[in-house]
């Protein structure tokens, strides 16, 4: 049984497919399992149902909710995921519309930030003429790659990791204040769970900020989120064996869900491509 419980959309944040063409491209790859997880955004999640049972293929309602960790008296990103709570909750979906507000406010400060050292470069500045024309290649909820997108486009910077070296980093703003305890009380609240992803993930938001230690990680989980996470995402698509064996063990000992998904964003298509074990469905 194929099972993928972490796809974003073009649809709802910064996926390359919009929600049709992943159920389309999830039944070409006989994924029986699969879950939506885009970015503070789950207005599309009665959408994702419908073509779920068109489909015929099983659904669980999710979306991943970025949330800062206080550590040492330091403050570091990390990504909760959340899975089967009730779409249409009122406190959920309204505290979902103020982060894409705060987000849509921090992407025009990290523009105004850009434009800074755009002037120090005497580059031509952008425009709300080029904020409007990331916005819509955003389709969803605009974030950082998109930004970075554009200035490949532009012909600024030749990739992803450049624009991030050279401008996204340094003109980074903070995303919104969301708490660990206030996460978990807004998923549980709408009846869901609450899962840490990719704890070890070398290339995005995760614990290696903190520390690359495998066991030093979990001792991190256990002092400071245990009572905040209902599971804990063990296979994705940039952990190895040694990662998912090491929070396996964890989850076990102490009675966690395990998730797993490609984190798919369709750039290139790794939907399906990780192999979840087929008993994680009977946990939902």
């Amino acid at each position: 049984m194929k099972i993928d419980l972490h796809i974003h959309t073009k649809t709802g944040s910064d996926g390359a497919m919009t929600v049709e063409e992943v159920f389309a491209e999830a039944k070409r790859r006989n994924i029986e399992l699969i879950s939506i997880t885009d970015h503070d955004n789950i207005m599309h999640q009665g959408r994702a149902k419908e073509l779920a049972a068109a489909s015929k293929i099983l659904y669980v309602t999710g979306v991943e909710l970025n949330v800062t960790l206080t550590y040492n008296k330091k403050t570091f990103s990390l990504d909760f995921l959340a899975y089967g709570y009730d779409h249409r909750s009122q406190s959920l979906n309204e505290k979902l519309r103020v982060i894409r507000e705060h987000r849509e406010k921090r992407a025009r400060h990290i523009i105004d930030n850009l434009n800074g050292e755009f002037k120090k470069e005497s580059r031509p500045l952008f425009t709300e003429a080029d904020l409007q024309k990331i916005q819509e290649s955003a389709d969803g909820v605009m974030s950082r790659p998109h930004i970075a997108d554009y200035l490949i486009k532009k012909k600024i910077v030749a990739s992803r990791q450049e624009a991030f070296d050279k401008y996204l980093v340094k003109c980074d703003v903070p995303k919104y204040p969301l708490t660990p305890e206030e996460a978990a009380t807004l998923v549980r609240g709408a009846g869901g769970k609450v899962i840490l992803a990719h704890p070890n993930d070398p290339n995005g938001t995760s614990l290696v900020s903190i520390t690359k230690d495998l066991n030093e990680q979990t001792k991190i989980v256990f002092g400071q989120m245990l009572g905040y996470i209902d599971g804990i995402e063990c296979w994705h698509s940039r952990s190895d064996k040694a990662t998912t064996t090491h929070y396996i063990e964890f989850c076990q000992k102490y009675n966690l869900m395990m998730t797993g998904g490609s984190d798919c964003h369709q750039k290139p298509i790794l939907m399906g491509t990780v192999a979840v074990e087929e008993w994680v469905k009977g946990q939902f």
